[in-house]
């Protein structure tokens, strides 16, 4: 009987331990979860988040795009230009440019600002935040821009080739370079060196954040 009043008063004993303990456990849990929740919140990659939203755009505009090239009922048809060549190869390299470096390049682009972001935990600030909008605006704009360009005068072109009973203007090559392609040349180029440039802004930012010290 002894023993068993022993174990009674030493078996509260025990549970009022453990439940003097339990909040504390709890609450240092909980206390861990919102720091975690906190840290997690802080390291949210903004820029990351930005390239991504451009490269879902620039998608958007890929699938116009598409949907432009293949419309059957468009006079003449942007698919029997291409098929023509010449002047309307300047539709289908704008087009794969703009797939390739438009749409697949931003995406992959918001990786590079991931690993700084989430996988190092660096907060770009300052000069870096300058860079990273230069990066930002300058490629997404140079990169619409000219392949834009590209594609609208490559049809234009093309279309200009075209006979008359297919919806063309029935020019010759010489013609059409004079008439039509010679006035995108120039704004391309430049549209090019915009997206290069800020191609090495991005660089630059990164090769900055990469080599600072958390």
């Amino acid at each position: 009987m002894r023993a068993w009043f022993s174990g009674l008063i030493i078996t509260p004993g025990k549970e009022r331990v453990g439940k003097e303990s339990l909040p504390n456990t709890l609450g240092d849990s909980l206390s861990n979860a919102l720091s975690t929740s906190g840290t997690m919140q802080n390291l949210h990659g903004k820029w990351t988040t930005r390239f991504i939203a451009a490269a879902i755009i620039q998608g958007l505009i890929a699938v116009a795009w598409t949907l432009f090239i293949i419309n059957p009922f468009a006079k003449p048809s942007p698919s029997m230009v291409i098929a023509e060549g010449s002047a309307g190869t300047w539709l289908l390299t704008g087009y794969a440019l703009y797939l390739s470096v438009g749409v697949v390049a931003i995406a992959v682009t918001a990786l590079f600002y991931y690993y700084i972001e989430e996988m190092l935990g660096r907060v770009y600030k300052g000069v870096s935040t300058a860079f990273a909008w230069i990066h930002l605006i300058l490629m997404n704009v140079g990169v619409f821009g000219a392949t834009s360009l590209m594609m609208y005068g490559g049809y234009l072109g093309g279309a200009a080739l075209l006979p008359a009973s297919e919806g063309g203007g029935g020019l010759n090559p010489g013609q059409v370079h004079v008439t039509i392609l010679q006035y995108y040349v120039n704004p391309i180029f430049y549209l090019i060196v915009t997206a290069v440039v800020g191609v090495l802004f991005g660089g630059l930012g990164y090769l900055i954040m990469s080599r600072k010290k958390s």
